[in-house]
Order: C-alpha cells, then sequence, then structure tokens
C-alpha cells in the first residue's frame, strides 16, 4: 500500500485524493476571442443593430440561467432570493464577481419609475474589445450581459424587460454602460404583499 506507516504526511493514492474546486477564471484572451466570433457569427445573419443586439441577449439568456443555478448551487445551498432588493444584491455582487472579478460599479434605483433599477459598469468587459464601425453607430455588446441578468432575474421568478445603454461621462473618453432592469408589475405586487 501506498503511504502506510509514513506519518502525517501519507502519500495518498490518485484516487483517494480530494477533488480540488479548480480555477474559476478563463483566460481572458480566450474569452475576447470566443465572444468576437459569438459577434461575428450573428452579424452575419441580421440585418441590422437592432437584431444583432437581441440575438447577443438572446445568448445571454442561456447563459444567465446556468449561472443562476450554478451560484445557487455553491453560494447559498439551493436557496434562491424572495425579495426584489435580495435578488439585485445577488446580481450586483455575487453573479458580477463570478462572471467578471469585481463587484458591479453601482446599483441604483431609477428616480423617474418605481421597477427601474440600474447596474452601471465604468468599463464593461464585452465592449473592452470591441471596436464598432462606423456604419453601426450605438451598438452595444453590453446587451450579452443584459441577456445575462435577464436569464438570471426570469429563472429566479422575477421577470423584467432589460437592456443595455451606454451613458456619456464627462472626463471620460469611453461612455459607461448601464444595464436597465425594468421589472414586471407581478413582480412589484408580490414584493408590495411580502411587506
Amino acid at each position: 500500500m501506498i503511504g502506510v506507516g509514513r506519518g502525517p504526511k501519507q502519500l495518498l493514492n490518485v484516487v483517494d485524493r480530494p477533488l480540488g474546486k479548480g480555477k474559476n477564471e478563463v483566460s481572458l484572451s480566450a474569452f475576447a476571442f470566443l465572444f468576437s466570433e459569438l459577434v461575428q457569427y450573428s452579424q452575419t445573419r441580421v440585418d441590422n443593430i437592432a437584431e444583432l443586439e437581441r440575438r447577443l441577449e438572446d445568448a445571454g439568456i442561456g447563459v444567465g440561467l446556468r449561472i443562476l443555478e450554478l451560484l445557487c448551487h455553491r453560494e447559498k445551498a439551493n436557496r434562491r432570493e424572495t425579495r426584489l432588493l435580495g435578488i439585485l444584491s445577488f446580481v450586483h455582487s455575487t453573479v458580477w464577481r463570478c462572471l467578471f472579478g469585481k463587484v458591479a460599479d453601482s446599483l441604483e434605483k431609477g428616480t423617474e419609475h418605481e421597477d427601474e433599477y440600474m447596474i452601471s459598469e465604468r468599463e464593461l468587459l464585452v465592449n473592452r474589445f470591441i471596436s464598432v464601425p462606423k456604419d453601426m453607430g450605438a451598438f452595444n455588446c453590453g446587451s450579452f450581459v443584459a441577456g445575462i441578468v435577464k436569464g438570471i432575474l426570469d429563472g429566479a421568478g422575477f421577470p423584467a424587460r432589460v437592456s443595455a445603454h451606454f451613458v456619456s461621462v464627462e472626463g471620460q473618453a469611453r461612455p459607461r454602460t448601464t444595464i436597465l432592469i425594468k421589472f414586471a408589475e407581478e413582480v412589484l405586487q408580490r414584493e408590495a404583499r411580502l411587506g
């Protein structure tokens, strides 16, 4: 037998060793390459920018559903959020840290409408390596992240319309990306009932 009688530093058989969690990181260059391929693939199958953003959002929805399942299993012992602020905090911190390695820059409630919330990011990873041609105007790859957020919210029982927008900031060359979340009326009614 391997490791018998060797004291505290016993050698274990490969089969007996515990499985590590492994690295949860993906190479940035690999991600940039795959994401640019996704954008190019989608671009060849659409006629305008709105359709391209919708395709990217649809791709993100599937990712969001899977991220929700993974993080609920890992972080929350298979429990899900039932309150509006709880799920927004989960997306703003836990999900963002899992996807981008840091918490989002800000989470704000809309001032004009009760059902609107915004997650803002100074330099969103998916927009960092994309150069948009002049003929595509205000194309925003953040629609992929908006799709991820929509998938998470829909999967958790908080249906919402989610979209990505550029917001100009004084003194910065690149605009910041804001993910606008507009919850369905049923979510607000449920939140009011829960107190």
